[in-house]
C-alpha cells in the first residue's frame, strides 16, 4: 500500500515538474510556437480521454454493475463536470469584470497563447498602480482551480488502488496528468516571456502553477477511502472533472490555436497512447 507521503511526493513531481517543464520549455521557445502547444493540448486531450473512458470511469463501476453502482457514478460523473464547470464560468465573469479588454476586437476565446492566461490583461495592469496586485490573485486562482481537481483524479486513483490492495492506477494517472501539465506550463511561460518578463521567472511561476494538485491529491484519496461508496463518487468526481478539462479546454483550445486536421490527429494518437498505457 502507497503511503501518503509517497502520494504527495508523486503528485508534486507531475503537477510541479510537469508544469515547471512546460515552462522552461515555453521559456526557451520563440513566440510562435502556439502550433507545437497546440499538438501536444491534442495528444494530452487524447491520453487524458482515453484513461478517464477506459480506467477512471470504469472503476467508479466496479466489477459487478448493478442499478445502484450505475446511478452513483453518473452522479459523481455530472457533479464533477457542473463543478469545475461552474468554477471557471465564475472565473471568466470575474475576470472580465476586473480586467477589461484593452481592445474593442479583443477575442474572447483562447486562439492564442496569450489567451490562455489573459497576457495583455497583465500588460494593461502593470500600466496601473495596483492593478498588477489584483491580475496576480485573479490569475493564481483560476491556476489554483484548473490544477486542483486534476490532484483529486490522482488521490482517488490511489485510493482505489489501496482498498484493492495493489494496482498502478494511481502512478498511471499521475504520468497523465504530468503529461497534460507541460502543454500547460508551457502556454503559462510563453505569454509572460513575450510580454517582457524573465525566463527564470516565467518558469518558476509555471511550475507554481502545479502546486494545489499536491492539495487536490490528498483530499481524494482520504476521501476515497472513507467507503466503497464514497470511493465510487470520487472516482465518478474525478471522471466528470477530467472531462470537463478535456472537452471544454484542452480540445477546443487546441483545435482553436491550430485550425488544421492536426490537431484531431494529436488526440487520436493519445487516445491510442491512452489504451497501451492502461493495458501494456
Amino acid at each position: 500500500m502507497t503511503g501518503i507521503w509517497t502520494i504527495i511526493c508523486i503528485t508534486a513531481l507531475s503537477g510541479i515538474t510537469g508544469t515547471g517543464f512546460g515552462g522552461v520549455i515555453g521559456a526557451v521557445l520563440r513566440r510562435d510556437s502556439k502550433r507545437i502547444v497546440s499538438l501536444l493540448l491534442g495528444l494530452a486531450a487524447g491520453v487524458m480521454l482515453s484513461v478517464v473512458c477506459f480506467d477512471l470511469i470504469e472503476d467508479a463501476l466496479g466489477d459487478t454493475v448493478d442499478a445502484r453502482q450505475l446511478f452513483l457514478s453518473l452522479a459523481g460523473i455530472s457533479v464533477g463536470y457542473m463543478v469545475i464547470f461552474l468554477f471557471n464560468l465564475a472565473i471568466d465573469r470575474h475576470t472580465n469584470k476586473q480586467n477589461p479588454h484593452t481592445a474593442g476586437e479583443h477575442p474572447k476565446t483562447a486562439d492564442d497563447l496569450d489567451e490562455l492566461i489573459h497576457s495583455e490583461h497583465l500588460q494593461y495592469h502593470k500600466r496601473q498602480k495596483n492593478g498588477l496586485f489584483i491580475a496576480g490573485v485573479i490569475m493564481a486562482c483560476a491556476i489554483a482551480l484548473h490544477n486542483l481537481p486534476e490532484g483529486i483524479v490522482i488521490g482517488a486513483s490511489y485510493a482505489k488502488d489501496a482498498l484493492a490492495n495493489g494496482g498502478q492506477s494511481g502512478l498511471r494517472m499521475a504520468l497523465v496528468i504530468g503529461l497534460h501539465n507541460i502543454p500547460e506550463g508551457m502556454a503559462v511561460a510563453v505569454p509572460l516571456v513575450s510580454g517582457g518578463g524573465k525566463r527564470t521567472l516565467a518558469a518558476l511561476t509555471a511550475a507554481a502553477s502545479g502546486a494545489p494538485t499536491v492539495l487536490g491529491a490528498v483530499i481524494g484519496y482520504y476521501f476515497g477511502m472513507l467507503s466503497p461508496l464514497a470511493l465510487t463518487l470520487s472516482l465518478g468526481f474525478a471522471g466528470g472533472a477530467m472531462l470537463y478539462v478535456v472537452l471544454g479546454e484542452l480540445l477546443p483550445e487546441a483545435i482553436l490555436m491550430w485550425r488544421s486536421k492536426a490537431p484531431a490527429a494529436a488526440a487520436f494518437v493519445g487516445v491510442l497512447a491512452g489504451l497501451l498505457l492502461i493495458y501494456l
